[in-house]
């Protein structure tokens, strides 16, 4: 081979950001995992923040919808903000089901929610400025790294549900320029309380006024991608509608994906002050990243039927509930049986956050279970169980907390996983 034609990429120089950006821990898992089910393994894969598209379809409303947008040919570039028609819906969606007024101009419409983050980012923080978020936390490490900015994460403990509270955020709030947070959590599943999330309001209003008009504020950013599929008594609640006051500093992330099961129709909205929506809307118009034509108009039309939404949700939100009770009940009974394994009642979105105690406990051939990552490869050869550690997402490597998602699961199957997975934490004893 013309050596000339060989590609000396170990020698190619890039940037500092490029170079030091750490890979995803999930996606190395989900490898392993799809090697296991390529090799003809039984494995409950309860590791992806997505849904089966057979279990969990979109709503056929919004199916139909989207096919005759493509058959009526809306395929060109859309505004840079999103179509009017799908801003006045998402309006309009919010203020009958959350209570939040906030007009069509202070609503930016985006490929999903990913890219509103990062906008959000990009318009708040200069590089050196601080980013304040509570770990186990979906992303918001990467997203620092790509601002530059300097980031103070708060390790959140179970007694909390692993949701941040002001006594964690206040000894960093006069250096912060955001604070980052989601309510229902990714990965936990778990909500602010109104208290908790009044107190840390307040804090930002404190600090805010402060600093007065000549400094940059401290802003909020709120991902509520979860929030309409809460379970049982638990309610949400969101800065706003808590404190008026914080309309002025918050940014809402928020979308179709987890609302409808439609992580792949690539449909997000954030909203907030007009001129922070002004500045992301231009930050994206650079990058490209708004979402197709076809799949807004569809969203648009479908998101003015009230009724068609509720009964969605119902049945939605019921079958996820099913499956988290399940699972949650599934724990708790191994746990009375004296097993070193816990989990904290589901309270909303698709995850249940479980623990697997299990380090310092040694297999059938001798093997002492170390570390985290030796639990999770044991959970996973011996019961076919692939779930997500809590260090994928920011927290301690030593965590024994998991993220267990129910969006691929089969409930069928729920009661054959618990029968492996007692048989295999039967097999260890500890040390």
């Amino acid at each position: 081979m013309n050596e000339s034609l060989l590609d000396p990429i170990v020698n190619q120089r890039v940037s500092e950001m490029a170079e030091n950006l750490v890979g995803s821990e999930i996606i190395k898992l989900a490898g392993e995992v799809k090697e296991k089910i390529k090799n003809g393994e039984k494995i409950y894969n309860l590791t992806i923040g997505d849904f089966n598209p057979k279990i969990f379809p979109i709503p056929s409303e919004l199916k139909d919808e989207i096919i005759s947008a493509y058959k009526n040919d809306e395929t060109n570039y859309p505004a840079a903000n999103g179509i009017q028609e799908l801003r006045e819906a998402v309006s309009h969606f919010l203020h009958i089901n959350g209570g939040l007024e906030y007009s069509s101009d202070q609503i930016l419409i985006s490929g999903g929610a990913r890219p509103l983050i990062y906008a959000t980012y990009q318009t708040i923080l200069d590089p050196g400025d601080t980013v304040v978020f509570p770990v186990p936390s979906w992303n918001n490490n990467h997203y620092s790294h790509l601002s530059h900015c300097k980031q103070k994460f708060i390790e959140a403990t179970a007694e909390n549900n692993f949701m941040p509270t002001a006594a964690d955020i206040k000894p960093y709030i006069s250096e912060a320029n955001l604070i980052a947070v989601c309510s229902p959590l990714n990965p936990t599943g778990t909500v602010f309380t109104e208290q908790g999330l009044a107190e840390i309001c307040d804090l930002i209003l404190e600090e805010n006024k402060k600093r007065g008009d000549s400094k940059k504020p401290v802003y909020l950013m709120f991902d509520q991608i979860y929030w309409t599929l809460t379970h049982g008594e638990t309610r949400h609640y969101d800065p706003v509608s808590i404190n008026s006051d914080m309309k002025r500093y918050t940014i809402y992330i928020d979308g179709m994906s987890k609302a409808f099961a439609a992580t792949g129709v690539r449909v997000g909205w954030a909203f907030g002050p007009q001129k922070l929506m002004n500045k992301m809307k231009a930050i994206l118009s650079h990058v490209g990243a708004w979402s197709p034509k076809a799949e807004q108009v569809a969203s648009a039309n479908y998101l003015g039927n009230n009724e068609q939404i509720e009964d969605y949700l119902f049945k939605f939100k019921n079958d996820i509930s099913k499956r988290l009770t399940s699972f949650y009940e599934g724990m708790i009974n191994l746990k009375e049986k004296g097993f070193n394994v816990d989990a904290i009642p589901p309270q909303a979105a698709i995850y249940l956050t479980v623990k697997f105690d299990l380090t310092k406990h040694q297999t059938e051939d001798g093997t002492i279970l170390n570390t985290t990552e030796e639990v999770t490869q044991y959970l996973l050869d011996e019961a076919g169980l692939a779930i997500v550690p809590f260090y994928a997402f920011g927290a301690s490597r030593k965590s024994p907390w998991y993220r267990l998602s129910v969006g691929t699961s089969v409930f069928e199957e729920i009661d054959e996983l618990f029968a492996k997975l007692e048989t295999a934490l039967s097999k260890l004893k500890q040390v």
